[in-house]
Formats: structure tokens, sequence, C-alpha cells
């Protein structure tokens, strides 16, 4: 064959596998756009998603990431936020127009958006747990608050201990061990041996706006702040790792977490989740109860158990940033009311609602 043709047929194929790669550069991104659209709106689509995509897809994600100890997700956050400069930067350094900027930018978000929601953000719109376990609502009443509320606060006081400091890799075993025993309606992805917890690498930061723990949705991963007390520690686990099992909603993760410190034998892990419950069940009270009924309540509950309370909220306000805080609770809450938790950050108190359903429903 002359050099010529073989030229002219290496121009040909290369052309075409250009064409082919745009092509899918567009197809791609739609359809996982329209997949992502039929779950919003589609629950069965979603329930698909959390019973058979995502176990799969945590499953290697959480793997690849357990390779280094350290949050893949800030190092991401990291990488992000540099492109986002350099992009525009070398851009304008070889002459490109902002148009072209833009188009890049707004691609590289695209990415990103479809990634969270792949990776995990779907389980925003699974079924409830209403819906998965076949709960049925109970009306949020008074008399039905206070029976609810005589037994939580006979087992807060029950559980009250001195002795909080079970070790960090105890309580890692024990929940993910819960988690595993755990009911098949509750649609919960297996823990893996891989999976164990990272801690923040800008602590201060996440301290100062009250973060506790978060759950790393681009790489699979839960996260605990290394503030946190020990108290509460065992609850703040059990509440990430439901996340990464498949929980969005931030009241069906104090549900679970609940669920898991109730299920073991440590007198640690009960008290803390008790513990970590009362500002929940505080709220719950001050709103149903007449000022004298709350008053009488909070005279039930143990001394000890209040000051560990007032310790907690001192301990946390000498580390809280207002300015930086009102900041991450406005985005934090338009963030949950874009992904359909109408809530908000309110919503971690339903679980107090979900606990009487569920006991109305044994």
């Amino acid at each position: 064959m002359p050099v010529w043709g073989l030229w002219k047929m290496i121009s040909f194929t290369s052309m075409r596998k250009e064409r082919i790669l745009r092509c899918w550069g567009i197809i791609l991104p739609v359809a996982l756009l329209i997949y992502i659209m039929l779950c919003r709106f589609l629950p069965g689509c979603a329930r698909g998603y959390a019973d058979y995509v995502y176990p799969n897809v945590s499953f290697v994600l959480s793997a690849v990431s357990s390779v280094i100890p350290v949050s893949w997700e800030e190092i991401m956050a990291v990488v992000v936020v540099s492109l986002m400069i350099f992009i525009p930067v070398m851009a304008r350094r070889r002459g490109e127009g902002w148009l072209v900027i833009f188009r890049r930018l707004t691609l590289l978000v695209l990415w990103i958006i479809i990634w969270f929601y792949m990776a995990w953000g779907l389980n925003y719109f699974r079924p409830s747990l209403y819906a998965r376990c076949n709960l049925r609502p109970v009306e949020y009443e008074e008399e039905v608050f206070m029976k609810f509320l005589d037994v939580y606060t006979e087992g807060l006081n029950a559980s009250f201990t001195h002795d909080t400091g079970i070790a960090k890799e105890e309580v890692e075993t024990i929940v993910k061990r819960n988690y595993a025993g755990l009911s098949s309606c509750y649609g919960l992805a297996r823990p893996q041996p891989w999976q164990h917890i990272k801690h923040f690498g800008f602590t201060p930061l996440y301290s100062s706006v009250g973060v506790l723990g978060a759950m790393g949705p681009f790489f699979a991963e839960a996260q605990v702040n290394e503030d946190v007390l020990p108290e509460q520690y065992p609850f703040t686990m059990a509440h990430e790792f439901a996340h990464l099992l498949g929980v969005g909603s931030e009241a069906e993760a104090n549900y679970f977490a609940f669920l898991v410190c109730m299920q073991s034998d440590s007198d640690a892990m009960r008290y803390s989740g008790y513990f970590s419950l009362l500002p929940y069940v505080a709220v719950s009270a001050r709103k149903l109860l007449s000022d004298d009924r709350f008053q009488e309540w909070g005279k039930t509950v143990r001394p000890e158990i209040w000051q560990d309370y007032e310790v907690k909220q001192e301990y946390w306000s000498e580390k809280y940033s207002p300015l930086l805080g009102g900041m991450q609770d406005f985005a934090y809450n338009l963030f949950l009311k874009g992904n359909r938790v109408s809530e908000g950050k309110k919503n971690y108190g339903r679980v107090v609602e979900l606990l009487i359903a569920a006991s109305y429903n044994r």
C-alpha cells in the first residue's frame, strides 16, 4: 500500500475514534443525568439504586479509598479548588476566550455532580424507612410522646456511666457487627472488613462549624471528628456508618445509630446512644409539653447527665465560630432541602418520631 494511502487510512481511523469519543462524551453524561432525575422522581428507581447499585459502588470505592488512611474527600476538595483556579489562569495564558473557560468549568462541575449522585447521593431519594419496613406513622401528640418520654428517661438514667473510655477500634468492631445483624428490611449495604472510620485532616475547621462527623460520598468514607467527646464517639461513629451503608436521611441515621448502640453489651455504647438523643428529645419535650411539665421532666433526669450535657455544650461552644458555623448551617440547609429533605437540618430531630413509630409497630 502506498505511504499516502496508509496515511489517509490512519487519519480516517483517528478522526473516527475522535468522533466516537466526542459522541460518548455527550451521550454518557446525558444518560447518567437522566438516570439521576428518574431516581429523584421515581421511588422504585431510587430503591433499585439503593438495593442493587450502591452496595457494589461502595464496595469498590471503599476498597480503593482504604489504601491510604487519610481522607480522599479532603484531597479531592483541594484538587477541585485548585483546578477551578488553574483552568482559567492557564486558558488565559494560551489566549483562550472566557466562553471556552466557562465550558470547561461547567463540564468539571457537571462531572462532580454526576459522581456525587452515582457514588452515594441517590440514597437521598430512596423510599423512607416507613415504606421500606411497613412502619405506620404514629400521630405525634402529647399522650403518645409522654409514653415514649417515660421509657426513654428510664433507659437514659439506667445507662449512665462514668466509664465512657472505650477504645475506638472496639467501637468500630461493635458497630460493624451490629449493623451486619440488622434485618434485611432496612435495605442497608453490608459493612466490609476494609471499611474503617477516618478522621478529618482539618479538624479545627470542622470543630469551628460544629461538624461531629461526615459521610464522604465521592469515595465511600465515613469520617468522625477527633475532637468528639468520649460519650459522643460511639453514636457519632454509628451515625456515619449508617450513611456509609446507604442511609441518606439524617433522622434515619440517628435511628440506626441509636439501635446499634442499644444492641451492644457495652455500658459506654448504650450511654452514648441515650445521651446523644437527649438534645432531640429535649427539643420535642419543649414543643409538646407545658413549661411546668417540661420542668418536672427535667428533674427526673439524673443530675450527673445534665452535668455531662452542660460540659458538652461548653466544650463545643468554645470551639464554635458563629460566623463560619452560620455559613455552614445555611449552606447545609439548602443542600438538604435541594435533595428532597424538606426540613433541612431539622430532619435530625425526626428520629424521635421514628422511635415512637417503631415502638408502636412491634
